[in-house]
């Protein structure tokens, strides 16, 4: 087992565990943890890269981009080194996933206060996906709009009916039994993030060659006052936050990493690649997005190219990003279903409404299991978060709250906490300090970017 034996995993409704598979053959190797890794970084994140680089400025926005780069490279160096407990290169017990190593790790207690973090970072990106699907698709209604009535059409649209489209979609969507039935969703959602993120940098690109200029300065745009480009910062900070990390999914891409060699040796260099290439690919998405506009760089770079012409591109591009969320969101809210549903399993095993399946078969379809519990709680699940996007339907300030609530916890404190307690670390030798120190000065950073994304939330609700 994944944990001690003498631990009873249904007592733990936010932790999912299963049996360490030993006969299982893992062909992993360098390369496609690069491929796992990209596609599990590059997404929505990336749209709002150019606002947040405008809001730094030439020389601190790149130089942000980068530290965040090194900080969450760091952090993955010291998480790929809790697969394996307690020996780093080949010990008995793996932790395939990350919340069974903060069990291993840390305890129940640190594995409860993870798997808390954990489910609303997935609930959140489930928020923040309605959104920006709601904005694709307006903008793409309203791209088709110009293009038939004319550039001075009144083009203008509102988001509630879109994110009750994408909801419906959803309730649909989640009926999916498991995560193993949405392999398929996952790799359209794949193709389809670099598909619009290229698209976003290259028409980025070409606008500042048509311009003839690069736009922007060295202090990013301007505020209307000191303490709103201090908040403005802040938020872009937290919108940074929300497009680097992978630390929930990286544990189990090392899972199915070969051995010899160690694991944790071919994730580190995995990550190391799989970072730079991100990086670049965020520098220049960003870089060109401000150089275009400069100081009206949109929230999302995508709604910023104008809704003229290419038409028929921005219309691709915005139909990508809906694809990618449309999968994306059951990719994140699978492990939430699984989580929920198997702790009222084990809860209330006699209970016909949580364990009895219906066969369902329709004309023309495969039969199907229906599950009247399932139903009702998936349908729940994403009424809510559909309302929440209803309510706040702000994307810069989202994703800004989303990145700076989860990056220090999830991306920087239990990793730096498993790594001291698996390798008995002593207090207040130079390695303690120094990681201590690292802990507390990414906190902070979060804490900033988190107070001024809430701040700039509230203010757009109360404008």
């Amino acid at each position: 087992m994944a944990m001690g034996e003498e631990e009873e995993p249904q007592e733990t409704p936010l932790l999912r565990t299963q049996p360490a598979e030993t006969s299982l053959k893992r062909t992993g190797t360098k390369w496609t943890a690069v491929a796992h890794v990209i596609t599990g970084v590059i997404g929505s994140g990336v749209l709002s890269l150019a606002w947040s680089m405008a809001q730094l400025g030439w020389i601190a926005g790149p130089l942000t981009m980068l530290c965040f780069a090194f900080i969450t490279l760091y952090s993955t160096y010291l998480l790929s080194d809790c697969y394996r407990f307690p020996d780093p290169e080949y010990g008995p017990q793996r932790n395939p996933s990350y919340l069974e190593a903060v069990d291993a790790s840390l305890g129940k207690k640190a594995a409860w206060i993870c798997g808390t973090f954990v489910e609303i970072s997935l609930y959140g990106v489930g928020i923040a996906y309605t959104i920006t699907s709601a904005i694709s698709m307006r903008a793409i209604q309203k791209s088709n709009c110009y293009h038939k009535e004319g550039h001075e059409a009144k083009c203008e649209y509102g988001d509630t009916s879109y994110m009750l489209i994408f909801g419906a979609v959803q309730i649909i969507l989640s009926q999916i039994p498991d995560f193993h039935n949405v392999q398929w969703l996952s790799i359209i959602a794949a193709v389809m993030s670099f598909a619009y993120s290229s698209i976003g940098f290259a028409l980025g690109f070409a606008q500042v060659i048509e311009n003839g200029y690069v736009m922007g300065s060295i202090t990013g745009v301007s505020a209307s006052s000191a303490i709103d480009k201090v908040w403005n910062i802040s938020q872009a900070l937290g919108d940074i936050a929300f497009a680097f990390p992978y630390s929930l999914i990286l544990l189990e891409i090392q899972d199915t990493l070969k051995s010899p060699p160690p694991e944790n040796e071919t994730m580190k260099k995995a990550s190391t690649i799989a970072l730079v290439v991100t990086t670049f690919f965020y520098i220049c998405c960003g870089g060109f997005g401000y150089a275009a506009f400069g100081e009206n760089t949109p929230g999302n770079l995508l709604t910023g190219f104008g809704f003229y012409e290419p038409y028929w591109l921005i219309d691709f591009a915005n139909a990508c990003v809906v694809l990618h969320l449309l999968g994306g969101y059951q990719v994140y809210s699978q492990p939430v279903f699984a989580t929920i549903e198997k702790w009222f399993a084990d809860k209330y095993p006699n209970s016909e409404f949580i364990n009895h399946n219906f066969s369902i078969k329709l004309p023309f379809l495969p039969a199907f299991g229906l599950n009247l519990f399932r139903v009702c709680f998936r349908t729940a699940y994403v009424v809510s978060i559909t309302v929440i996007s209803i309510i706040f339907p702000y994307f810069n300030q989202v994703i800004g709250v989303l990145g700076a609530l989860n990056f220090w916890p999830l991306t920087i404190y239990f990793p730096v906490e498993m790594y001291l307690r698996q390798r008995n670390v002593e207090a207040w030798t130079t390695k303690w300090i120094m990681l201590r120190a690292f802990s507390f000065l990414v906190f902070f950073l979060a804490l900033f970017a988190l107070i001024g994304s809430v701040e700039e939330l509230i203010s757009a609700k109360l404008s």
